[in-house]
């Protein structure tokens, strides 16, 4: 199979796609991905700031020095390939085939990357002195610990007073079709990283011993079976899943001096961390759990109520595709979650998300240029001199 087996030549996007895919940008590994983008934007005239925090490579791109300022935002990174054997082609080598392009980060979001990059330029030769700012904010710590990336650098961006309006994230949010769904929000993660201790011991002398198992399957079963809440008009109810659970020596006759757990709750506004904790370690007290627990809050859930941006990304898509969004806070989190806190209207629009971080991730060429137009329109919509 080559890399190119359709017969018309690829569109702009698509070759920057494939450009960026042959970049293997593991998460946090540029790689590249971000020099290539910044040549492209300063040759818009973006002004390009470079923010390296370690291993971690960001920019910050404006075009215009007044407000609104509407911002694009996304990531380079990527996440591992998985067995590569089961991939039918070179995860990192970009393939086109029956209309579908394949390799990792063509959907999560190599190919939005494009479609924002691709899109700015068009709108930029029809309107060089559109109406306040364009802005990039893209990095390559969005699939791993997320600390040096968007976070960071919207911590910058507050120091120095610059604020976003509105923030198209380009993540992959189309279920069936390009277009049948927009998020406006995401819940919150909180995990918790739960050690209980035990006495290690010989199962024929039980009355010697305290099996950690034990002691804890009440409490997890209880919070297992729990009803959080039953969320509200815009977002799911909270839910508690058990990631992790290890304990034991191997061994058939010993009982486990300790058992380690990972736990993770994708909450509602309905919920707070501090509630939540305190519901976890009153259910443990209560079952007279000996333990130790550690938390971490990747980010609260956030909402961007219906206004000025979800009405012209509605409009957009509509315009570009015929259908209307649903707009949803479904699945899982995004860097969406720093830039939203700050006051902006925060959207993310993206390709489908059937095959995100699995082998053999694709998709379909017609969706990156219809995704490229409805940018487009979008920065029209909202920027573009009347």
């Amino acid at each position: 199979m080559t890399s190119q087996t359709r017969s018309a030549a690829p569109s702009a996007a698509i070759e920057l796609t494939q450009e960026l895919i042959r970049r293997p940008s593991v998460s946090p590994e540029d790689q590249g991905c971000l020099q290539i983008i910044s040549a492209r934007l300063e040759a818009l005239g973006f002004k390009v700031e470079r923010l390296t925090y370690g291993p971690v490579e960001n920019i910050w791109a404006r075009h215009g020095s007044s407000g609104p300022v509407l911002c694009f935002a996304g990531h380079t990174d990527v996440v591992p390939t998985g067995p590569r054997e089961e991939w039918q082609t070179d995860p990192f080598e970009p393939v086109i085939k029956d209309g579908v392009l394949y390799g990792r980060g063509a959907a999560d979001m190599k190919s939005g990357l494009a479609a924002m990059i691709v899109a700015t330029e068009n709108f930029i030769v029809r309107h060089p002195d559109h109406d306040g700012t364009l802005a990039f904010l893209l990095t390559s710590d969005e699939e791993g610990p997320s600390i040096d990336g968007t976070r960071r650098v919207m911590e910058v961006l507050e120091a120095r007073s610059e604020k976003i309006d509105w923030c198209v994230v380009g993540e992959p949010t189309s279920t069936e079709a390009l277009g049948d769904m927009i998020k406006i929000g995401r819940r919150g993660s909180l995990s918790g990283k739960l050690t209980v201790h035990g006495i290690q011991g010989h199962v024929a002398y039980p009355h010697l011993a305290d099996n950690p198992v034990h002691s804890v399957a009440p409490a997890l079963a209880e919070l297992a079976a729990r009803i959080w809440d039953k969320g509200n008009e815009f977002f799911q109810p909270t839910t508690f899943q058990i990631s992790n659970i290890n304990a034991g020596t191997g061994a058939p006759n010993v009982i486990p001096g300790e058992l380690k757990a990972r736990f993770n709750i994708r909450f509602s506004t309905e919920q707070t961390v501090e509630k939540m904790q305190q519901t976890i370690t009153a259910i443990l007290d209560r079952h007279k759990v000996n333990y130790t627990l550690e938390w971490f809050v990747s980010g609260l859930p956030f909402f961007t109520a219906p206004g000025t941006l979800s009405t012209a990304v509605q409009a957009a898509v509509k315009e570009k595709t015929g259908r209307t969004p649903e707009m949803s806070t479904t699945g899982g989190t995004s860097d969406g979650r720093f830039i939203a806190p700050t006051g902006a209207e925060v959207v993310e629009l993206g390709v489908i998300n059937a095959t995100i971080h699995k082998v053999n991730e694709n998709v379909r060429i017609a969706d990156v240029d219809t995704l490229t137009a409805t940018y487009e329109r979008v920065m029209e919509l909202l920027l573009a001199k009347k």
